[in-house]
């Protein structure tokens, strides 16, 4: 049973990662076929593993990574071409002086830590695996110009049409669980379930905004890369204010799921309209998910009508919340409705043009309380 389990576990990650198996296998034979055919090189060892130092970094890091490694493989050859002149190539002596010499260097200069491995790892295999040779053409550099450029084509293949589809993707992911925790919090109060709460509370700390941010950098990289990237550019320097207001609202979200929890083990009742406002709150999220994604596809007028739909969700969650907002609730309830005021007033500046006193403004209004 165990071995069964296993087999599906892997069979499900090799159906969800199959794009960066096929992509790194063939980068790196592209790699070797261009520098065995194309340069001549019999040994180009460097080629193949450029590519997959490249292809291994995370998306929006591997132009800089590209030129980290060449640049490492051009001082590693540097440092290990001098010293074998001096020391001779596999001795004891060599290695030593060949290791020490590359790796200090780099650090003096404040390369990162993959330029700092990949020098070492060049002057290394120089010393000790490639025979010595007395040409002059740079054939190491050449290859780690070949597997690294290689790679940044590769990793840009399947963005080539909509560079911007995987950013799309991953806003969609990142509002559609934080809908999906407002729902889970709204159930568990709807049922006084503290057990469903705290699951709710646990899919809440699981909220994150990094891989959004990532989604970003890769979305960048992409760009600058495309023809058309005038275009793409606009819509991506908006998208930096965007993610912080999320990241307040994943934020607000958890202190409200974790309210909620503390509420549903109180043995006062859970008011129904307390359920609704999460609901609403939850449509609003959904919403501005679709705006923003809109947005970055160039379908404006979509984006203003999702905007649109998460103006109302939001301001219809605040004022049910408002309606609870009496003397003498209790502390938790009290705290929920001011996280959905927080995460309202932080979504509807994620997603409208308005100034920030003026979405607070229409929050407040629908809440309640009197205009400053």
């Amino acid at each position: 049973m165990l071995r069964w389990s296993w087999l599906r576990t892997a069979a499900g990650r090799l159906r969800d990662g199959w794009r960066p198996v096929v992509e790194t296998t063939l980068a790196a034979t592209v790699a070797w076929v261009l520098a065995t055919r194309i340069v001549g090189h019999p040994q180009p060892f460097f080629a193949p593993a450029a590519a997959l130092i490249v292809l291994g970094q995370a998306r929006g890091q591997r132009v800089r990574r590209a030129v980290e490694v060449v640049l490492g493989v051009a001082a590693g050859v540097l440092v290990a071409d001098l010293v074998v002149q001096a020391l001779g190539p596999r001795t004891t002596w060599t290695v030593f002086t060949v290791i020490l010499l590359t790796i200090a260097l780099a650090v003096a200069i404040g390369a990162s830590t993959v330029s700092v491995v990949q020098a070492a790892v060049s002057a290394l295999y120089l010393v000790v695996v490639s025979p010595v040779t007395e040409s002059l053409v740079p054939f190491r550099f050449v290859d780690a110009l070949i597997g690294g450029g290689v790679a940044v084509v590769a990793s840009q293949l399947i963005d080539v049409r909509r560079p911007l589809a995987p950013l799309v993707a991953a806003f969609w992911r990142t509002f559609d669980d934080l809908a999906a925790v407002l729902e889970q919090v709204a159930a568990a109060l709807d049922r006084h379930d503290a057990p469903a709460a705290v699951a709710a509370l646990e899919q809440a700390r699981q909220l994150d905004v990094e891989p959004l941010r990532d989604a970003v950098l890769a979305a960048g990289e992409a760009v600058r890369l495309h023809v058309r990237r005038r275009r793409h550019i606009g819509r991506l320097r908006s998208v930096d204010a965007s993610i912080g207001q999320l990241d307040y609202a994943v934020r607000n979200v958890r202190v409200l799921a974790r309210a909620g929890v503390t509420f549903s083990r109180l043995p006062t009742p859970v008011p129904p309209e307390l359920g609704a406002a999460l609901r609403d709150l939850s449509r609003a999220v959904e919403a501005a998910g679709r705006a923003l994604a809109a947005d970055l596809e160039g379908a404006e007028e979509a984006g203003d009508r999702h905007a649109e739909d998460a103006d109302r969700a939001a301001l219809a969650a605040v004022r049910t919340a408002g309606r609870l907002f009496t003397p003498g609730q209790s502390l938790p309830l009290a705290m929920i409705i001011g996280q959905i005021r927080a995460t309202a007033i932080d979504l509807l500046r994620g997603v409208r043009a308005d100034d920030d006193a003026a979405v607070l403004a229409r929050v407040d209004e629908a809440l309640g309380l009197p205009a400053v």
